[in-house]
This record gives structure tokens, sequence and C-alpha cells, in this order.
């Protein structure tokens, strides 16, 4: 199954942060390009690790954390 997920990436200090609000991911960068990767990389390691119903249990009930 092929999902299409969110990317926010935000400024913080001196880098980014970059986040996907449907599975509660985040990761960091010295540019949004490499906070992008290492989002898409954080992204695979929780989906080849997590349970399938804590990956369900995550897209069901989305966290975001725009305020």
């Amino acid at each position: 199954m092929t999902r299409q997920l969110t990317a926010i990436v935000e400024r913080d200090g001196n880098g980014y942060v970059a986040l996907c609000p449907e599975v509660d991911v985040a990761s960091q960068g010295d540019s949004v390009a490499e906070a992008r990767s290492n989002l898409e990389e954080s992204l695979a390691l929780f989906f080849e690790t997590a349970s399938t119903e804590e990956i369900e249990k995550r897209l069901r009930n989305p966290r975001s954390s725009l305020r």
C-alpha cells in the first residue's frame, strides 16, 4: 500500500526540524533538504520496526503539533 504523508519543516535556531504529524515522527538537519532526508530515513525505520497495531493506531489518530 502506498500512502502519502505530510512533512512539515521549520527553522529551529541554526537548523531545521522536520515532522510527519500523521505518525508523530520527527527529525532534524542543518538544511531543509537534510532535515527532510533525515525524516524520510526516520519514517522508514519507524515503518520497519513498529508493530502493525502501532502503525494503524497512529494513522487513525494523527497528532498534530500545529498550534
